[in-house]
């Protein structure tokens, strides 16, 4: 395999479409000379003098194999409908490839192309009388016109019979031609593995006609995947269609090295022909522009990292003359925004199949191998995970090993990942601001698979900051990625990606995980809480050991040498003793399995932010004394926990009481799901200001819910507290308030303060019983759907038989203009 489809390798440098009748033996015969003794390889076709009404395959497979196509539309070019489905194949291919079209408008006006008149509209008429009652050649003749539309608005060269010399026109055509095909093409790869499709789907971004605007291109990604050969491969395809040419490799790299003046000069140069010395950018802006802006130019910007450095190269689309391209390669998708370029492409890594076939060229020079590499071949391109940059590297560095070696490879780069490659990801690494660079080491060693929401809610809490820009970055320098398949979003990245971030913090200590910021590698965790090697480096803890043969012996002291530690995560784990001590540092504390009846007496939490204990051996009691500790000053008492937001204890088999836990003033979120041995909740529950979200489902003997004076309530879920006999009195309006989820609980009726809930929004109630909702309730003003998959009765004396799927009443809101003025009698009481 070879790039030479990238790189050119035309068969023929030019194709001559014509009308025989017309100019075989005139014009067109003279230009196909005058080509051909250039040094032009030309093709002239004789099929119309054999007859025939279709293009053979060899005929397509020339125009396929041509670089540039000539038009000669003469008098009678659009009487022969071979002459128009070869038009139309060739429009449609070079069009698509972004190849060079030159029409001439022999003796005719493009505008007897354009609007169909004169000779070409008498030939299309003829034609459709042809053609009449026959659909597919109605839709061919369709596209016959389409073609000769757009060929009338391509640049090309008028020549009018009787009123110039031939040998002129034939001269300067030819003097065109040969300065196109002798210019040396980029190299793109050695290997274009998926290069074609890619490039398809570029062009097909542009606009098909060039002529008549400026446009910008970004293509974004992380380092890597291939920006770069892309843009060559895109600069070769279009190049021919333009004045003046200009790739500027490594711009971030060159305008470090010398100065963005440079970049000017580079420019300058390739219009001039000649070098010029610049003293400031702020020079060069001006000159550029005069330059460029009466020019068709094409300029390949590659590897941009700042908004300046497009500011001075290609400030704005009046820099640049009707019919330019400007292509940006960049790994900050934000950057092109801010320039104002809308079209965007995002490089995507190769499929599996392309991974293999890559790393197979670049291991065996080959595309056949032994089957005995099949295996290991599969667990290199995974490796890999389709970014062309790791498949070249370590395809090369595996070329003419043996299994044996190329398994001890892989299971080494698996542990420390290969240093070119490391190399070029860390540069997106390398571009961050210090937060920036935090987040995204928290994400790529400890957070990836979360939801967006929970990773900004624990950042926040970590950092004592809202991290939402900071995520916001990294997504525009395409290091991590919000998948939008479901919702919420959850984070991922690329695999390679997320090694560069662990190796980073690999580095901060290779020796001694315990000196470093984060550990989050069940090994490493182990061999710190083991050897109590716990140090103020730490910063976050995240274990999810999914063993249960690993038991983790220690003696619970470890984490009180970890001072600095803040995010404490316990997914999963088995430890052989309960913790003793916690760090007083910590903002975000959860831990799944808790294993202790007891929090230790000597945390004091006044910086705990995140509280999550589910599935705890805590009793009533024990939670009471944690969230009640208090600290006294000279005149009062105060709650430690006082900063906490968040407080989950679900599937607490040992809770039965909720205690009085007015002292946490700032709690935003409450979770006492699925605690099945629950019996009652305190009044202050019901009291706390700052709560948006109580969650209390699968609660099964819970028999009631304490008055609820929530002003910042958004939802409330009693789903599943079949013991629940009645819904809580609402003391007060609460605006907020959108959800209320209330599947399978014995609430028979709501109570007349429920109109209190004016934010309500959506209202899921089904129950073991029948509940009852008056009609004034049914009338809040914000209330859009009531969702039920039960029993439904819109008349309370008639049963209701459709199946679930139908079960759902909706209740336009008053604000969209639907209230309904007068109810009918059933709706004096809506029955669920």
């Amino acid at each position: 395999m070879a790039s030479s489809s990238f790189s050119y390798g035309f068969t023929f440098d030019v194709f001559l479409s014509f009308r025989g009748c017309d100019t075989r033996y005139g014009f067109t015969g003279n230009l196909y000379r005058a080509l051909s003794d250039s040094g032009v390889r030309t093709f002239l076709d004789d099929r119309e003098l054999q007859g025939g009404d279709e293009i053979k395959t060899s005929l397509s497979k020339a125009i396929e194999d041509s670089r540039i196509a000539i038009l000669v539309f003469s008098l009678n070019y659009a009487s022969s409908s071979f002459c128009l489905d070869e038009l139309v194949h060739i429009i449609q291919h070079f069009t698509q490839n972004n190849r060079l079209v030159l029409p001439v408008f022999y003796g005719v006006d493009p505008s007897a192309l354009r609007h169909q008149i004169g000779s070409y509209g008498e030939a299309i008429a003829k034609h459709a009388e042809r053609f009449q009652n026959n659909t597919e050649n109605m839709e061919r003749l369709q596209k016959w016109k389409m073609a000769l539309n757009q060929a009338s608005n391509w640049s090309g060269y008028s020549f009018h019979i009787g009123n110039e010399y031939e040998y002129n026109l034939i001269g300067e055509i030819v003097k065109n031609v040969t300065n196109k095909i002798s210019r040396v093409p980029l190299h793109v790869a050695n290997y274009p593995v998926g290069l074609q499709f890619r490039l398809q789907k570029v062009n097909s971004l542009f606009d098909v006609r060039f002529d008549d605007k400026v446009q910008m291109l970004g293509l974004y990604g992380i380092g890597g995947l291939g920006k770069t050969t892309l843009a060559r491969a895109i600069y070769n395809s279009m190049a021919d269609q333009f004045e003046v040419l200009c790739f500027l490799h490594n711009v971030r790299e060159n305008s470090a090295k010398h100065n963005l003046e440079h970049l000017q000069e580079m420019i300058l140069s390739k219009i001039k022909g000649q070098e010029i010395r610049l003293g400031d950018v702020s020079e060069g802006i001006p000159i550029l522009k005069q330059r460029l802006h009466r020019k068709k130019v094409l300029l390949v910007l590659d590897d941009v990292d700042e908004l300046k450095q497009l500011q001075v190269l290609a400030g704005g689309l009046d820099w640049f003359g009707l019919g330019s391209v400007v292509i940006i390669t960049t790994r900050d998708k934000h950057l092109l925004a801010n320039h104002g370029i809308e079209r965007t492409y995002e490089v995507d890594k190769l499929n599996q199949e392309e991974a293999l076939e890559l790393l197979k060229w670049n291991s065996f020079k080959n595309k056949t191998i032994d089957s005995s590499f099949e295996g290991i071949l599969k667990r290199a391109a995974t490796y890999a995970s389709g970014l062309p940059l790791a498949l070249e590297v370590v395809g090369s560095n595996l070329f003419g090993k043996n299994i044996g070696q190329w398994k001890s490879t892989l299971d080494w780069y698996e542990k420390i990942p290969n240093k070119k490659i490391q190399e070029i990801l860390k540069v997106s690494y390398d571009g961050l601001e210090e937060y920036e660079q935090s987040v995204f080491l928290d994400i790529s060693c400890c957070f990836r698979g979360f939801e967006l929401l929970e990773i900004e809610d624990i950042l926040e809490a970590h950092y004592g900051d809202c991290m939402k820009h900071q995520i916001e970055v990294l997504v525009d320098r395409s290091l991590i990625k919000i998948s939008q398949e479901g919702k919420p979003g959850i984070v991922t990245l690329h695999d390679l990606i997320q090694d560069m971030g662990k190796e980073i913090i690999r580095q901060e200590s290779p020796k001694e995980p315990g000196k470093r910021s984060r550990l989050w590698f069940h090994k490493d965790i182990v061999h710190v809480l083991e050897e109590n090697l716990g140090t103020d480096k730490i910063e976050i803890v995240y274990l999810d050991c999914t063993s249960d043969e690993i038991v983790i012996d220690w003696k619970g002291k470890s984490f009180k040498k970890m001072k600095n530690l803040k995010t404490l995560i316990i997914k999963q784990g088995c430890f052989s003793k309960c913790p003793t001590s916690f760090p007083n540092s910590l903002r975000v504390l959860e831990w799944q399995r808790y294993p202790s009846r007891y929090i230790p007496t000597n945390f004091c939490p006044k910086k705990l932010i995140i509280c999550k204990l589910p599935n705890n051996c805590l009793t009533s009691l024990e939670l009471a004394s944690f969230l009640n500790q208090a600290s006294e000053t000279n005149t009062f008492f105060y709650s430690k926990l006082t900063n906490l937001k968040v407080l989950n204890f679900k599937d607490s088999e040992y809770l039965t009481h909720i205690h009085d836990i007015s002292g946490l003033s700032n709690l935003e979120e409450l979770s006492m799901e699925n605690c099945k041995n629950l019996l009652t909740i305190h009044n202050s529950v019901g009291h706390l200001n700052k709560l948006k979200d109580l969650n209390a489902k699968g609660c099964i003997k819970l028999q009631s819910v304490p008055p609820l004076k929530l002003i910042s309530l958004q939802k409330l879920k009693l789903s599943g507290c079949e013991s629940l006999k009645s819904f809580p009195e609402i003391l007060g309006e609460m605006q907020h308030i959108t959800f209320i989820e209330l599947r399978e609980t014995s609430i028979e009726e709501f109570p007349l303060s429920f109109q209190n809930l004016t934010g309500l929004c959506l209202l899921e109630i089904v129950g073991n019983g029948r509940v009852r909702l008056s009609s004034s309730s049914l009338m809040m003003s914000n209330l859009k759907k009531v969702d039920d998959t039960g029993p439904v009765c819109e008349n309370p004396q008639q049963q209701d038989n459709r199946p679930n799927s139908e079960r759902e009443t909706k209740v336009e809101s008053p604000k969209l203009g639907k209230r309904l003025t007068k109810k009918p009698a059933w709706m004096e009481d809506f029955v669920c």
